[in-house]
């Protein structure tokens, strides 16, 4: 489908300065960018699985906790429980994440990968692998630890 968008490929140009030029200073600004550049990217470098930027970590989360309810998915993914609940009937419908109503509050799923599911996160950790060493090879090995606890300051504090 060429010409067509994939989610999380935003038109991610080259700044021209002559547009942006207020914008120099704004951290804020500068992290949406990074982001969106990070996830169109990763949208490339993924190739033709259909899986948005942002599942990635839901399937590594699940994966390393199953059973994970939706609150505490939610809690660990830092995203709210509408966005959330969107992104799992997604992933559900691919066949990747199944769910089970848990058995002491029966209001509640528990979540696990399917074995699709565990098949396709398998595939994405080489694809992540790659993206994260380029970013890596971006920021370079001196500037990793200090650039890692910055967003993670951030993420905490704000």
């Amino acid at each position: 489908m060429a010409g067509k968008k994939r989610r999380g490929e935003a038109a991610v140009a080259t700044e021209d300065r002559q547009w942006t030029r207020g914008l120099d200073d704004v951290i804020a600004y500068h992290l949406r960018r990074a982001q969106e550049a990070s996830f169109a990217a990763y949208s490339r470098s993924i190739g033709e699985i259909r899986i948005w930027p942002g599942w990635y970590a839901l399937l590594r989360i699940i994966y390393d906790n199953p059973g994970i309810n939706q609150t505490e998915l939610s809690a660990a993914s830092g995203r709210d429980k509408s966005t959330l609940t969107a992104s799992l009937r997604e992933l559900g419908k691919a066949g990747l994440v199944e769910r089970e109503r848990d058995e002491i509050d029966r209001r509640n799923f528990r979540l696990k990968l399917s074995a699709a599911g565990e098949a396709q996160l398998a595939e994405l950790e080489l694809k992540a692998a790659a993206h994260n060493a380029r970013i890596d090879s971006i920021i370079g090995p001196e500037h990793r630890d200090l650039f890692l606890a910055l967003l993670k300051e951030l993420s905490a504090r704000l």
